[in-house]
């Protein structure tokens, strides 16, 4: 299975992401964008990739106990921005360090449950809302209508573990779906160790 483990973000916050991406897709280039899917949003503490069926009673394991040590914590879906032509993402504002600390956990949870990892990077927040297609597009004007984007808060109460199904038929513009093949509340209590 092709796995990651996330936040996902209450509907209604989506709902108020999904207006200004709305906007944007009226926005001159926009055909030049694979736009994501409303229903897949999310916000990617560790990605996996491909999983074996024999790692995942052991990867659950250590998923729990990272959002057992872990609090809830509050967050919104605020601005935005691009990674070099090619995305185009809302960002994150709120408690951000414990959101690190939750990617951290993630990560270390599935290399400990004998998940082969890409090499560590900096975790960045941020949630994709398109990419784009052949040689990329000029960020500029889409980043301002995100720039000015500032989600209501939420509470951060559970870790999600995703799976990935990747489109299949090669239509173009299909989307991966996502599934939630578990999920964990927060509860912060340190007791245990990962």
């Amino acid at each position: 299975m092709r796995l990651f483990a996330a936040v996902v973000p209450p509907g209604d916050r989506l709902d108020e992401l999904g207006h200004v991406v709305d906007r944007l897709h009226r926005l001159p280039g926009a055909d030049g964008i694979r736009w994501t899917s409303r229903p897949g949003w999310h916000l990617t503490l560790a990605f996996m990739g491909e999983v074996g069926d024999e790692l995942l009673p052991e990867l659950r394991v250590r998923l729990e106990r990272a959002a057992h040590r872990t609090p809830a914590f509050s967050l919104r879906l605020h601005g935005g921005g691009h990674f070099g032509r090619r995305a185009l993402w809302a960002g994150v504002a709120g408690d951000l360090d414990t959101l690190r600390l939750l990617a951290e956990r993630s990560d270390a949870a599935a290399r400990r449950a004998g998940v082969p990892m890409d090499e560590h990077r900096r975790y960045q927040a941020h949630l994709t809302v398109g990419r784009a297609r052949g040689e990329g597009v000029p960020p500029g004007s889409f980043v301002e209508e995100l720039d000015a984007f500032e989600g209501a808060r939420w509470q951060v109460t559970e870790l999600a573990l995703v799976r990935s199904n990747l489109p299949v038929s090669g239509v173009r513009g299909e989307q991966p779906r996502y599934e939630t093949v578990a999920a964990w509340p927060l509860e912060g209590r340190e007791g245990r160790s990962g």
